[in-house]
């Protein structure tokens, strides 16, 4: 009996010092966190701002029919290359081209009128010539005889008559030049209104040139047809008031192909003219395509409509893009305007910089970084309001470990890459820093505790 009794007091006795021990290591490890770490590192970073959007020529142009008619002859191809000045497309123009010919056929007859008086004008103008060389003979004679009149007066009756006969020849004479200079005014006014008729006539030629042109489409500039969603037969029309052409054609020039983007507005401020992109196409899967930001928008776009948020009539606070144009330096040739594409611009750039998880950056209210002091409970300290307002400040910083605890240390950063971030302040190289879980992180505080354990999640679980 006192043997049984010997073995359950040694069993209690155990079981009260095991119960002691398990009691002493819970009570050790009260408040123990356990947080993942990493190390202060020095890097190369790059600041990326990544953006989608589509492919789009710098350039392009859409073809629209300026005359309504049918297309009678489509001379291209999509995905042909044009030169400038390259008729595309016929549409129907008899009318047009009937009122040319009939133009032209009044032009040439105003031409022959205004020949045949020119004509006439210049054979006046060899009567005038004719008449006014007589005149001058005969005006000659007349001098002549009359200074014989004067050195022989005996003769005087013999010279009388030849003198007056030829007086009025010369009055003759000088009627018919009055008659042929009338009658050259005459031919010359009528030059005139030959000459009048075909300017007036001319002009209706080129109206109707005008017209008749219309009713074909030339190439504007060198390129490809990107588009050409008419078919022969089709009736196209122009554009009126509210109402626009139809559309024969789009024409691209594929010389600069770029990657029109839209950024968010929080990035927008870092994008610069002139920096670096990679260009990656989903249709050309495995390739990155260099580039460099050639424009940047300057009016905010709603993300929802495409809108520019300054024409929409109803004030939203939905987020915004604006665009930004990257030209491509080597686009490949399979590449076609409209494919979708992501672009990743390199805003900033940093050598060897002192670089942390963007993950470990807090922040922490400054007053619940502060120690209390013994015996003292926050109901019993009473603070003014600019105290208070201090204690509400907020700091930006991560958790160091030193001697075992987790410590507030406030930093200033720089650029921010894809997975760290520049710290310019606060921080020296070796550091050792709380990089997680996300939740310790968030409630962790200062001086608290803590256990490293900085074992893969695969380790843990088995």
């Amino acid at each position: 009996m006192k043997r049984k009794w010997k073995i359950i007091i040694g069993v209690a006795a155990l079981l009260i010092a095991v119960i002691g021990v398990y009691a002493s290591t819970v009570l050790s490890k009260k408040g123990l966190i356990t947080v993942q770490t990493g190390s202060v590192a020095r890097g190369d970073l790059d600041s990326i701002v990544t953006a989608s959007g589509e492919i789009k020529p710098k350039n392009y142009i859409n073809i629209g029919a300026n005359a309504q008619g049918e297309l009678k002859e489509i001379l291209v191809a999509e995905g042909q290359r044009v030169r400038k000045g390259q008729l595309l497309v016929r549409i129907e123009n008899v009318q047009p081209e009937a009122d040319v010919e009939a133009q032209k056929a009044t032009l040439n007859s105003a031409e022959a009128d205004s020949a045949a008086a020119e004509a006439q004008v210049k054979s006046s103008d060899e009567n005038i010539r004719t008449m006014q060389s007589q005149i001058d003979k005969d005006r000659a004679d007349l001098d002549r005889m009359k200074s014989e009149f004067d050195r022989a007066e005996a003769l005087y009756k013999e010279h009388k008559y030849a003198y007056e006969a030829q007086l009025a020849t010369i009055k003759q004479s000088e009627q018919r030049l009055v008659q042929a200079r009338a009658q050259r005014e005459q031919s010359a006014a009528q030059l005139s209104s030959a000459q009048k008729r075909i300017a007036q006539y001319k002009a209706v030629l080129v109206r109707f040139n005008d017209i008749l042109q219309k009713h074909n489409a030339y190439a504007p500039i060198d390129g490809v047809v990107t588009n050409l969603p008419v078919r022969m037969g089709e009736i196209v029309v122009p554009g009126v008031q509210n109402s626009a052409a139809s559309t024969i054609m789009t024409i691209a020039d594929m010389s600069l192909i770029t990657a029109e983007v839209k950024v968010d507005e929080t990035d927008i401020v870092n994008v610069k003219l002139n920096q670096t992109a990679d260009v990656t196409i989903d249709a050309i899967p495995n390739k990155t395509f260099k580039g460099h930001v050639t424009e940047i928008g300057n009016t905010a776009i709603l993300r929802s409509t495409g809108v520019a948020a300054s024409q929409s009539a109803i004030s939203s606070q939905e987020a915004k893009d604006f665009k930004v144009v990257i030209a491509m330096d080597n686009p490949p040739d399979e590449v076609r305007p409209g494919l979708s594409c992501t672009a990743k611009i390199t805003t900033a750039t940093r050598q060897n910089a002192l670089t942390i998880p963007i993950q470990a950056l807090t922040v922490r209210q400054k007053g619940d970084l502060e120690q209390p002091k013994p015996g003292t409970t926050q109901a019993a300290t009473k603070l003014d309001p600019a105290a208070e307002k201090a204690k509400k400040e907020e700091l930006q910083g991560v958790f160091v470990i030193a001697n075992g605890k987790a410590e507030f240390r406030k930093v200033d950063t720089g650029i921010t890459g894809a997975t760290d971030i520049e710290v310019t302040n606060g921080l020296k190289d070796g550091d050792q820093i709380v990089t997680g879980s996300y939740q310790v992180i968030r409630t962790i505080k200062n001086g608290a505790t803590v256990k490293v354990d900085n074992k893969p999640v695969e380790e843990k679980k088995s």
